[in-house]
């Protein structure tokens, strides 16, 4: 059946025309094999959120992708969209900075994966979100720079969690409002007292907690300069994983991340709005 261009085709859809292309600077969280050639690409982009595409022509030997949508590759990215489609078009990317070779260490490998796999699950598509591009970036070169990698887990996981807005007040109960001097735990409804813990209910280190008030006031990089306990450390990024989902998290890293499935689709639900948190930045990032 023929149909004039701008006419609507039959049963009435209109044309599925493309959008203008869009350029933006844009982190690469995963990519997957599609069909023959191409490459099914999850990325979050700096001005427009966490987003799937096609590349096209990717997994050909002379690509003109090249090594552009590997884990972690910072880069320049032109895309476009169309109307009635989930999947935008990735037309070209010009690579700014690698972390390819530090993932050669199997252990970063699992490090980045489980950043990726939390960024992907807190963050809907299209959701714009230049604080947590800010902070995977920090984080990436944090490991390249040779930042422990519990340390680093844990700062993503304690950010992520406050920009977010999942982060309880860490001073005082959640329930009562006593200052924390003593015995305390973490739930997903927030931290509580000695005398307010209910049962099941996980217990937090002294600690854990003033390394976590630290987090929040200090820089990743200063962080990394002291002889920080291993304990602690761990504990942080133990609770803040699971307060972002109290099952999974902690211990897919122990045992070894499966990222064969392709990145969630939709929109993540978040908790209700909190004051604007200013997110960390790398010195170098701008």
């Amino acid at each position: 059946m023929f149909c004039g261009a701008g006419l609507p085709a039959a049963g009435g859809r209109r044309a599925d025309k493309p959008m203008p292309v869009r350029e933006s600077e844009a982190l690469i969280l995963r990519s997957f094999p599609l069909g023959e050639a191409d490459r099914l690409v999850s990325f979050l982009s700096r001005s427009a959120g966490r987003m799937r595409g096609v590349a096209s022509g990717a997994r050909r030997t002379k690509s003109r992708f090249g090594s552009t949508l590997e884990p972690f590759s910072y880069v320049r990215m032109w895309f476009y969209e169309r109307e009635t489609r989930e999947l935008v078009r990735i037309n070209q990317c010009e690579l700014v900075e690698s972390f390819l070779d530090v993932q050669r260490d199997y252990a970063v490998t699992l490090a980045l994966a489980l950043v990726s796999e939390v960024t992907e699950a807190v963050l809907g598509e299209h959701e714009v979100a230049e604080p947590n591009f800010r902070l995977l970036l920090l984080i990436a070169r944090a490991i390249k720079a040779g930042a422990k990698l519990p340390l680093a887990l844990a700062y993503f996981a304690f950010w992520t969690v406050r920009l977010g807005g999942w982060m309880p007040a860490l001073d005082r109960c959640s329930r009562c409002g006593a200052a924390l001097t003593d015995r305390a735990s973490m739930a997903r409804s927030g931290l509580f007292c000695a005398n307010c813990t209910l049962p099941g209910q996980r217990a937090i280190s002294q600690e854990a907690l003033q390394l976590a008030r630290r987090m929040a006031a200090e820089k990743l990089e200063q962080l990394m300069k002291g002889d920080l306990s291993s304990t602690p450390v761990v504990e942080v990024k133990d609770h803040m994983l699971n307060l972002i989902d109290p099952c999974p998290w902690s211990r897919a890293l122990s045992r070894g991340l499966r990222t064969a499935q392709p990145p969630p689709r939709g929109r993540a639900v978040r908790r209700k709005s909190q004051p604007a948190v200013q997110a960390p930045s790398a010195s170098s990032d701008t």
